[in-house]
């Protein structure tokens, strides 16, 4: 299994079996970082109405496309180029700059080369106990670690210690080319794990298999693409 960061809340999965899929898509003008240029079997989106979570149309390669809230909102499971799907509605940071109602979305989680991958979306409060669940048994989480526009760092923190996810592999961080003023850096969310408890790939690219995957949560930072 090869795991890309574009940046932001976007990655591409490629595994040894089955589709490839990128994850929340963006406008690269709106958040800064490169254009993404892979194809893709599937694209699964957070949203409809985000421009930084929901860009599907500017992936190449005709992949279908699967909206996590639409699939929360009529049930909870979808499938779609052979791979099956969970989703369970969330809502924005209740006090977003951009939006004077708070945007719903979905969070989502899929299985692929035996390893199930958990994605949280644009979430930007609390997890409530059935969200908290959603999350039980996944080997790999890619969490919001930036604070401000999404969920605040001891919120997920509760929820890590939870569910304890085997890898945890942040994104929605300010970083060198995304830089809201009230975003945080990666170190803040790091400051809550053991410095042995964390991995640097150092490449926006990095390959995970089964055999890979810890008895006790890691954190895996992974470098986006330039």
């Amino acid at each position: 299994m090869q795991i890309k960061w574009y940046g932001h809340a976007a990655f591409r999965l490629r595994p040894q079996d089955g589709p490839t899929v990128i994850t929340d898509p963006y406008t690269p003008e709106g958040v800064g970082y490169a254009p993404i240029r892979d194809p893709a079997d599937l694209v699964l989106i957070s949203s409809d109405d985000d421009d930084a979570h929901c860009r599907a149309d500017l992936i190449s390669g005709e992949p279908e496309v699967l909206n996590a809230l639409e699939v929360a909102r009529a049930g909870g499971t979808a499938e779609a180029a052979g791979l099956r799907v969970q989703a369970i509605e969330a809502a924005e940071w209740d006090h977003h700059p951009e939006h004077a109602v708070p945007g719903q979305n979905g969070m989502y989680r899929w299985e692929m080369d035996g390893i199930s991958f958990a994605h949280m979306g644009d979430v930007g409060n609390p997890l409530t106990t059935a969200q908290q669940q959603f999350f039980e048994g996944v080997d790999v989480l890619f969490a919001l670690a930036g604070g401000y526009l999404t969920i605040e760092l001891p919120d997920l923190m509760d929820m890590i210690r939870r569910v304890r996810p085997k890898f945890v592999i942040p994104m929605h961080f300010r970083t060198l080319t995304y830089r809201p003023r009230n975003t945080l850096w990666i170190e803040s969310f790091l400051n809550h794990f053991e410095d042995e408890n964390v991995d640097f790939a150092c490449a926006h690219e990095v390959d995970i298999r089964k055999g890979d995957i810890p008895d006790a949560t890691r954190v895996l930072v992974i470098d986006y693409v330039r």
